[in-house]
């Protein structure tokens, strides 16, 4: 099924910018979050576990060898002749400029990463270093993902995210004021959301200056709050059906410009706890499909 004619997906964006197939290759700088060092908590989000996304790579390989680690395999797999790096685990701008300034340098070093991607929280993005960002961006793509999950100040409360709303629109104005463009990260199905809240969270992006959205299900990761939530009976997991209705009736509230990163999350296998039906990423994504084609929707259709 031709997801295009569904909603703006990434690939068809990178490959207008940049005339081929460009793929993220995700990278693990070993830095930490606030929610884990003390400063806002010791025990991160209650859907993440200690290694915050990351692969671990870090403990073992520089960034340039996790680079090109990736691009034999990216290429080999998907023809990709150009890539982004993708600083992905845990907060990527929570450390001092100099030590970002290295990092990313090193990751743009190779001549076939076009650009960067910056995976951090709304809260955590001190003007320098947007500055820096800014800089970098005359040359290379750079954009900044932001954790929002939910535009509803309760929930953040309740899934211990340790940052409000208000916190993501001091980050994207921020950010917009140096013309680097923002990816907003949305999870479905937090614990105590009703339909009607994720789709205010859809509306509340579309009147936002944002140009990208990341749409994660939320799957319950081993040795982690949400684990525990979900053994005591505090907390259900969404079907896939329920999935795909709430995934297709967001993007029907998103204004259609914005690019759609990502439609459900990819978890490992052997961190998985709940639902099952997560790691069936092609499955999933045909069935968001068929609720759109089944109910008529489009990207935007709502707006």
């Amino acid at each position: 099924m031709d997801s295009e004619k569904l909603y703006r997906d990434y690939p068809s964006y990178l490959r207008e910018r940049f005339g081929c197939r460009v793929q993220k290759i995700s990278l693990d700088a070993g830095l930490t979050c606030p929610n884990r060092d003390g400063t806002l908590g010791r025990h991160g989000c209650i859907y993440c576990n200690a290694r915050g996304s990351g692969t671990g790579a870090a403990d073992t390989l520089t960034i340039a060898e996790q680079i090109q680690r990736a691009k034999t395999v990216l290429a080999r797999r998907y023809k990709a002749k150009k890539f982004l790096g993708y600083f992905q685990s845990y907060t990527n701008t929570y450390a001092p400029l100099e030590h970002l300034r290295r990092l990313y340098g090193e990751a743009l070093s190779d001549p076939d990463v076009v650009g960067l991607s910056i995976g951090t929280r709304p809260d955590c993005v001190p003007d320098d270093v947007l500055d820096h960002l800014a800089a970098v961006s005359r040359n290379h793509l750079v954009w900044l993902e932001y954790g929002l999950q939910s535009a509803n100040d309760a929930t953040l409360k309740r899934i211990r995210r340790g940052h409000s709303v208000a916190a993501f629109d001091d980050a994207v104005r921020r950010t917009r004021d140096r013309a680097l463009p923002v990816c907003a990260h949305v999870i479905l199905g937090l614990p105590g959301e009703s339909f009607e809240d994720m789709m205010a969270t859809a509306r509340f992006l579309s009147s936002r200056d944002i140009q990208a959205v990341k749409i994660h299900l939320l799957y319950v990761v081993r040795g982690t709050v949400l684990e525990q939530w979900l053994n005591s009976g505090r907390h259900r997991c969404l079907t896939r059906a329920e999935y795909a209705r709430c995934a297709g009736e967001f993007l029907a509230r998103l204004r259609p410009d914005i690019i759609v990163q990502r439609l459900t999350g990819d978890p490992h296998p052997e961190e998985l706890a709940a639902p099952r039906w997560a790691i069936e990423k092609q499955k999933n994504l045909q069935a968001v499909f068929h609720y759109m084609k089944e109910h008529g929707l489009v990207q935007g259709k709502h707006v």
